[in-house]
């Protein structure tokens, strides 16, 4: 009787086990996702320019004038830029991509030395947008050889792409809840979210200089204050969001 008795009470605790085991959720089973991809775009003036003047000197016999030719220039430039510039307004100059190497040609398979060349780029960063060709206008008369680059860009970058990501996101939700409207279903949370922003200079800058610019310039020959002009473009700034959202 009492072996019988821990049988039943054995069976009677395998079973409470049995019942008790816990069951998957249905809530989760019943969740839905809707994934959408909005974005949000605007156009904005720069105010922000970067300029790059290449200074490339050259003699046909010493290494040592060819730098002391590209110094001499380099200086000029400087001198003449940093009066245009505000660095109370964050602008600034600085030098970079300096090179000095001897340049050979080939006669008859033999290599030939044909000159010593130097190279220094100058770059000014900007926010006197006003001021862009005058400043294209002086270095090159100071002796610049080339503007190699020119850029526009916008300072306030972070607030118009904060600005851009809440419409988008607010455009996300409006879409999703009309999706799950169409499809008798409701939002009930979101499942993740992701975003993105980017500037794109879509318009490039042109600046237009005299033909013989240069030239006259490294002739002596005085230019017009309005021999370059320049057309900026616009910034076109991009934000994208992604979202996907619980439905049920």
């Amino acid at each position: 009787m009492k072996r019988t008795l821990i049988m039943a009470l054995m069976l009677g605790l395998t079973a409470g086990m049995l019942t008790f085991a816990p069951a998957i959720s249905a809530d989760n089973n019943d969740k839905g996702h809707i994934s959408v991809n909005t974005t949000a775009n605007t156009e904005v003036s720069p105010d922000v320019a970067e300029i790059s003047f290449a200074v490339q000197t050259s003699d046909p016999k010493s290494m040592q004038k060819a730098t002391v030719a590209n110094k001499e220039i380099s200086d000029k430039v400087l001198g003449e830029l940093k009066n245009l510039i505000n660095t109370q307004n964050g602008d600034y100059i600085k030098t970079s991509d300096y090179s000095a190497n001897p340049v050979y040609t080939y006669n008859e398979k033999k290599r030939v030395l044909d000159k010593y060349e130097v190279s220094n780029r100058v770059i000014v960063h900007t926010k006197s947008i006003d001021k862009v060709g005058k400043m294209i206008d002086s270095a090159i008369g100071a002796g610049a050889t080339n503007v190699a680059n020119l850029s526009f860009s916008v300072s306030n970058y972070e607030t118009q792409c904060n600005d851009l990501i809440t419409i988008a996101a607010k455009k996300a939700k409006t879409r999703a809840e009309a999706i799950a409207r169409a499809m008798n279903s409701s939002i009930i949370g979101i499942s993740s979210v992701s975003t993105s922003c980017s500037a794109n200079n879509y318009n490039q800058p042109r600046f237009y200089m005299a033909k013989n610019m240069v030239a006259d310039a490294a002739a002596g020959v005085a230019m017009e204050e309005s021999s370059t002009s320049i057309s900026n473009g616009v910034v076109k700034v991009n934000a994208n969001v992604s979202a996907s959202f619980f439905v049920k």
